[in-house]
């Protein structure tokens, strides 16, 4: 029962995180208030989608529970009207808050849904399948903004953006390896601040892979 509460509690912050990168993305490429809902739902629960097709689960989970898409619908709602009463008041320093706002969100929705995506295949009885485990953590965690990317018109951030998808990679494996050796929410917890670390570090440092 604890273990589910925490996944729950993971799974509503993830919506959140994820459903504000998204309709910051909209803002940004100047949608109405329905393209900035449509975006954030689609970065919210667009790698679970895809995650579900994948392990068999038809239709996705998303549809038998309604309380993430309430959330997107209303964690973009949100922004969309703190952006559109910030730009209100020009002494507020909007494009510096949305950067950070954009880092952090985005951060936490990689995150939490990349050890989600490896929890949902565990839980479907793919526990020693490492591979699988860890490829579907990744789509499950970069899954959304993909599509949030695609549907926006510009370069998906896994190609582009600082060690993105293999902060995802990293944190997917660090959980699936220590499952069965330490406790299962221990493992999670560790997978969650490898993503977390090394997309700070790799923003600090300013890393990135070789591109010509």
């Amino acid at each position: 029962m604890q273990q589910n509460s925490i996944i729950f509690m993971m799974e509503i912050l993830g919506t959140i995180a994820f459903a504000c990168s998204g309709a910051m993305v909209g803002i940004q490429r100047r949608m109405d208030i329905f393209g900035v809902c449509v975006l954030g739902i689609v970065t919210a629960v667009g790698g679970g989608m895809i995650r579900d097709i994948m392990l068999g689960i038809i239709p996705p989970s998303i549809f038998y529970h309604p309380i993430y898409l309430i959330v997107a619908v209303l964690s973009s709602c949100v922004i969309f009207i703190a952006i559109h009463i910030g730009k209100k008041h020009k002494h507020i320093p909007i494009a510096m808050i949305y950067d950070g706002l954009m880092l952090i969100m985005d951060t936490i929705g990689l995150a939490v849904f990349t050890v989600l995506g490896v929890n949902a295949g565990i839980s479907n009885g793919f526990r020693h399948e490492m591979i699988l485990l860890v490829f579907v953590g990744t789509i499950t965690g970069v899954g959304g903004g993909l599509l949030r990317d695609m549907m926006a018109g510009i370069p998906p951030a896994i190609f582009v953006k600082h060690v993105y998808a293999c902060a995802s990679i990293v944190g997917s494996f660090a959980f699936a390896f220590l499952y069965d050796k330490i406790r299962p929410e221990h493992a999670m917890l560790v997978g969650f601040c490898c993503v977390i670390l090394i997309r700070f570090l790799a923003i600090h440092f300013k890393w990135n892979l070789p591109k010509i």
